[in-house]
């Protein structure tokens, strides 16, 4: 009897001690709440970069008229969920990268390269006054890969939300409540696609497996809001 509840306590102890792991795993931590940037860093840059972002009314905001500063979180995240407020200006574009790998791109000596050769993007965009419309490259798209299906936008100056799920390679978009691209990496339904796109040439595509979530400077106004990630 007494070894039955030594047993006993022991699983109890198992068994709390793996749903407080499971609990803090799936805690929301917000990347930006409206004030803080600490948690956020220039893209190859130690600090945040005041000047390409700025704090307005609880939202960050991309600055025209200055070098573009992508936004990087400060730690790596392999399988995670994510979720943001975004708006843009007319004809504005901006994205959010994820498995971005700096130390890979200058041990390749492509320091000075776009970061969007290298990395799969959720496109966030103007869809309707931006030179480029095609759906490929369009809001909630997968770029240049996957066009987006059921997708509905607030107007330009209206806030959309984002929610991106990495989860075992099993990736998914979401557009205001409605997932509008759906993908497995390493698939070879997504391998064709990729064989035949601009990013065909470039061996390291989508070769990194973690990393950075990285928020995109493309030059024109974008408002990000309520920016919070969680561990899957």
């Amino acid at each position: 009897m007494k070894s039955y509840f030594i047993s006993l306590i022991v699983l109890i102890a198992a068994f709390g001690a793996n749903t407080l792991l499971a609990q803090k795993a799936s805690q929301w931590t917000y990347l930006f709440d409206g004030k803080s940037t600490d948690a956020l860093r220039g893209y190859k840059m130690a600090g945040f970069p005041d000047q390409a972002w700025v704090v307005e009314d609880g939202a960050l905001v991309a600055q025209t008229g200055v070098p573009n500063i992508d936004l990087v979180t400060k730690q790596p995240y392999k399988n995670f969920e994510l979720t943001l407020d975004w708006k843009v200006s007319k004809a504005g574009n901006s994205g959010i990268f994820f498995y971005m790998d700096e130390a890979a791109d200058k041990e390749a000596g492509n320091g000075n390269s776009p970061n969007w050769l290298d990395n799969f993007e959720m496109q966030l965009l103007d869809d309707i006054n931006f030179n480029d419309t095609a759906a490929i490259r369009s809001a909630g798209s997968l770029y240049d890969l996957i066009a987006p299906k059921h997708k509905t936008l607030k107007p330009v100056g209206e806030y959309n939300q984002a929610r991106l799920v990495v989860n075992n390679n099993h990736v998914e978009h979401w557009i205001n409540g409605t997932k509008v691209v759906e993908y497995q990496i390493g698939s070879p339904e997504l391998n064709q696609l990729i064989s035949n796109s601009k990013f065909k040439n470039n061996p390291k595509f989508a070769k990194s497996t973690n990393g950075l979530i990285m928020l995109q400077h493309h030059g024109q106004k974008v408002w990000l809001k309520n920016i919070k990630v969680r561990k899957l």
